[in-house]
């Protein structure tokens, strides 16, 4: 039974007892894959008999680590929604051990980028959405920090880049108002300068080219991935003489906004306008009617770039090319056949 921690015990002290390296002690408290399993919990049940505690700080200025991780985001109060803030973190989270502290902040409020250094954080992952984080990467890079970059593809390919197609996503719902029998199919956009946005755009575009479908200026409203955006979009829409029958929103918050809208003009959905939301919130499950959206796995893309940061950090980086997790489209109750095409 322990009764508190023993600060005396040292890694040697451990290795003697188990009559095994330091380095052996040393790679299976930490984990250490190299480590045969029998070994390495015959070293965490002395470790745990001992009360071994490491003593992190004396362990940083060995090995010159921070263990720090650092998280960024383009910005966090400016265009990104809290459900995206928080299934990042969670999936980062979920990999990132107590062993690391996590660093949050947005790169636009980084007024200097000198504080950014190899011995404050051992690796960094950055929740990319805008091409103005690129000073931010270019940094990173020249200082060696290791780097993967989530959401966005860039060109670098000495950097980690793991995301999802958000285009072939958004394609797939536009095919799905198109079945439907939908014509008059509007867009409420995400934050103008953010690559999703676009990207979602250029799918929807696609989509409508395709088929064959008009493309409509008014159809094609500004937003800034917040529920008070999709709100006030879907009154522009609401207003038009040629009312849209299905609307597709760059995202959940805007889709929930969008939806209030719709029920204060007094229609319903998906009787008179049928509407499609991005990324599968928890909150869109819940919605009346549930919400159809596509599903962009954020919590699994953050998980897999905190794997891939872990293993470029232990072995340096030979990933080629950038990694795709896949949209797809979850169908439940806010689409519906047109009542009449126009």
């Amino acid at each position: 039974m322990k009764v508190g921690i023993n600060v005396g015990v040292t890694i040697k002290d451990i290795a003697k007892m188990a009559n095994v390296s330091h380095t052996t002690v040393s790679r299976a408290l930490n984990n250490s894959p190299l480590i045969k399993e029998k070994t390495k919990q015959k070293i965490i049940q002395i470790a745990n008999q001992l009360n071994y505690s490491p003593d992190v700080h004396a362990r940083s200025l060995v090995l010159q680590k921070s263990y720090t991780i650092g998280l960024f985001f383009t910005s966090i109060s400016n265009g990104t929604s809290s459900s995206f803030l928080s299934e990042t973190i969670k999936g980062v989270n979920t990999v990132i051990d107590e062993n690391y502290n996590l660093f949050i902040k947005g790169i636009q409020d980084i007024k200097d980028y000198s504080m950014i250094t190899r011995k404050r954080f051992d690796g960094i992952i950055l929740m990319s959405q805008s091409d103005i984080d690129n000073a931010f990467i270019y940094h990173v890079i020249e200082k060696e920090i290791p780097l993967v970059v989530l959401n966005r593809q860039i060109e670098e390919r000495s950097v980690v880049n793991v995301l999802s197609n958000d285009q072939e996503g958004v394609y797939e719902a536009i095919q799905l108002f198109i079945k439907h029998g939908h014509r008059d199919i509007a867009i409420i956009e995400g934050t103008p300068h953010f690559k999703s946005a676009q990207e979602r755009k250029e799918g929807y575009l696609k989509a409508l080219m395709e088929y064959q479908l008009p493309i409509l200026s008014e159809y094609m409203i500004k937003g800034n991935y917040n529920m008070e955006s999709g709100y006030e979009g879907m009154k522009k829409l609401l207003s038009l003489d040629n009312c849209p029958t299905a609307v597709f929103c760059s995202n959940d918050d805007m889709a929930i906004g969008a939806m209030k809208a719709i029920y204060e003009y007094g229609l319903m959905i998906p009787e008179d306008i049928s509407i499609i939301g991005f990324d599968d919130i928890g909150f869109s499950e819940y919605t009346s009617p549930p919400l159809t959206t596509v599903k962009r796995p954020i919590e699994e893309i953050s998980i897999a770039g905190a794997e891939k940061l872990l293993q470029v950090m232990d072995e340096g980086n030979q990933e080629n090319g950038p990694i795709f997790l896949t949209t797809n489209v979850v169908r439940r109750h806010s689409v519906a056949d047109v009542k009449c095409n126009s």
